[in-house]
This record gives C-alpha cells, structure tokens and sequence, in this order.
C-alpha cells in the first residue's frame, strides 16, 4: 500500500494506546484517557506506560520517591547546559541535554532502559528550567524543590516558589494527555531509531527532533501566537476569517487519526476555562473559543489537543518556547514504552519507495555539462 505521509498505512502491532479506532475513546493500555485525567496522576501514567501496569499504593509511593531522587544534574551536564545561548530554542536545549546525559550515563544493556526512563522523567524539568535561568539572569538554580510531582517541580523550579494547587493539578493533567499517542510521528522515529538496535537516548533525542515541528509538537507555541493577537473575540473573528480567505494554516485544529474530535481536547479546555477566570488575561479563553467556533463552522474542523493547551499553559506563567519541551517531559514515558515494545519484535524498519527519476542515462564529461 503507497500513501503520501504514510495515512492509513497500518505499520505494526501495539498493546500501548488506541487512537481514533471506531468505537473505543483514546486509552492507554486499556485505561480511558477520561478516566486517567480524572482519577490519576502522572507519576501513575507514567508506570502504566513504562512498567505496563497501575501501580498500587506501596509501588506508587516508592515510584514517587524514586523520581524524586532522580531529580538532580550531573556537573558535566550543566556545564553543557550553561554553553547553550539564550536565544536556542528550548527543544535544542533538551535534546542536547538527552544526548550529553546518555554519554554521561550510558545505556549499558536494554535491561536498564527503564531506569534511564526514570531518570529523564525526574530530570527533564531540571535541565530545561536550569538553562532557563542560567541563560536568562546567570543564576545557577538548585534543581531539588519540596514538591513531589514531576508537574509541581517544574512550576516551582520555574516560578521560584509552590505553585497553587490548580495549577498544578492543570500541569499534572496536561502532561497525563500528552503521554502517549500510539504511532504519531516522534513515536515512530524513536521506534525506527529503535529497529536499528540503537540505544536508548538515541531514540529519545530523535523523538525530540521530530516533535520539534510545527505541524506535530510545536502546534501548541503557534497556536498561543495566534491567540495572545488579539484583545477581544470579535477582532479574533474578523482576522481568522481574513487568514482562511487567504488560505493560511490555523495550528491546533484537526488531526491525522481523528474524524469528529479529539477526546483530550475537551479535557483542557475545561482547565483553560478554570484558571481564565483568575487572570488578567482572562479574554484569551473567549477568543480561543471564538476561533474554534469559526473553524467549526466554516471549515468543519476541531480543536485538538495542542488549541487549549496554548492558553492552560499561558495562564500557569509558562513561556511559549516551552510549551513543546513540555510535552517532551510527558511524552518521554510514550516513547520509553514504544522502545520497549519495538525492542521485542527485533526487525528493522526499513520501507520501500517507488522511483520517479530519470530513466538511465550516460556519465557525461564534465565539458558537456550544461
């Protein structure tokens, strides 16, 4: 079967999440995306993806535990870290963080590919919000901080103190939705990478980099550019209608697997809703609102998750650059299990193309070449 971007072209088996299969919601594992958001905490998705089951009380507690001692940084890490301009793209920041953390702790054996999962679930947070201030005021933070979820420390790490509890359950809630996603594009570069018997923060690093384009992660930091231009829904409306007469591309709306809506959207969009209504930029919630409205009714086409991250985010103090490395941070536990799982079939990924260049064709010396 030949499909451009490979759509509809089923690549591999997986026991990991369903995504947009008639008839079942977005599950991982099994688990309704619904229910994961509603009743657990990332550190349980995070098992779930990673060790293939919820924990229970007593392996909770020690996996929470767990992360929090991983939290810290190597000293050849930060020097790496502190040679990182201001002005790199956050995504470059961590993804060069991947690559020096795996030569600093290398993957000895695919046995420890969990391990060094952990590690960057702990540690992840701690690299980008460490670039952040060194880059930004020349100060070198410490990484450890008294909250013990990964979405607590990265908001207390980045503000410089406990964040309120609804943004911090808005943190955890957003990095449960963005945990996995089956053969999406960064899940499938990391389980090619995968095929080759690479090690483990190969695949990782390559994740990052397909993750760092606008039409996969970075939907959500176009999307905040989109929406913090305008002041009122109105205004937002004229111009939207302007930029589809122009043809432009709207980011944060549609999706490959998704014909009516994506299930996580929703979800979000409840927690845009909540924080909007303590900010002074609570205008930005009905503006998104209105742009999702036109895009329904002129294009027939819905906001996905990446739309009403922008503005959750946004209201929780976070720059848009680091709005992808944020997905990175959850997403970490989705590619670990994709490894994992690729891993075990042990066969190279390794498509075909069809030829459509010239027939063949004589050498010609290089004074007839025109």
């Amino acid at each position: 079967m030949k499909a451009a971007g490979l759509a509809g072209v089923i690549a591999g088996d997986t026991v990991i999440s369903t995504v947009g299969k008639e008839g079942l919601d977005l599950n991982y594992r099994g688990y309704s995306i619904r229910d994961l958001a509603a009743h657990s905490t990332f550190e349980e998705v995070a098992y779930l993806l990673i060790y293939g089951k919820l924990p229970n009380v007593e392996e909770l507690k020690a996996y929470t535990a767990k992360l929090v001692s991983l939290r810290s940084l190597p000293d050849g890490l930060k020097v790496t870290l502190e040679q990182l301009p201001a002005n790199a793209h956050p995504m470059d920041v961590l993804r060069t963080g991947v690559s020096a953390l795996g030569c600093l702790e290398t993957e000895n054996s695919f046995e420890e590919a969990r391990d060094h999962a952990d590690r960057l679930v702990a540690s992840l947070g701690s690299m980008l919000v460490y670039w952040y201030h060194f880059a930004n005021s020349g100060k070198r933070i410490e990484v450890e901080s008294s909250e013990s979820s990964v979405a607590g420390h990265f908001l207390d790490l980045l503000h410089g103190e406990a964040p309120s509890e609804d943004h911090r359950r808005c943190m955890d809630v957003s990095l449960i939705l963005y945990a996995e996603h089956e053969f999406n594009a960064s899940t499938f570069t990391s389980r090619v990478v995968t095929s080759t018997l690479s090690d483990y923060h190969s695949a990782i690093a390559a994740g990052i980099g397909a993750l760092r384009g606008p039409l996969h992660g970075g939907a959500n930091e176009k999307a905040m550019e989109l929406i913090e231009r305008f002041t009122d829904a109105d205004e937002a409306e004229k111009e939207l209608r302007d930029m589809l007469e122009r043809k432009e591309k709207i980011m944060g709306f549609g999706h490959r697997v998704y014909r009516d809506s994506d299930p996580r959207s929703d979800i979000i969009k409840e927690w845009s809703l909540k924080l909007s209504q303590n900010s002074d930029k609570a205008f930005l919630y009905p503006v998104s609102e209105r742009i999702e409205k036109v895009m329904w009714d002129e294009k027939h086409i819905f906001p996905n998750l990446d739309f009403y991250s922008a503005s959750a985010y946004h209201y929780c103090g976070i720059p848009t650059a680091m709005f992808t490395p944020l997905f990175v941070i959850s997403r970490v536990t989705g590619w670990t299990a994709h490894i994992i799982e690729e891993r075990g079939v042990g066969k190279l990924i390794r498509p075909t193309a069809d030829y459509t260049g010239p027939s063949p064709q004589a050498y010609p010396s290089i004074e007839t070449r025109s």
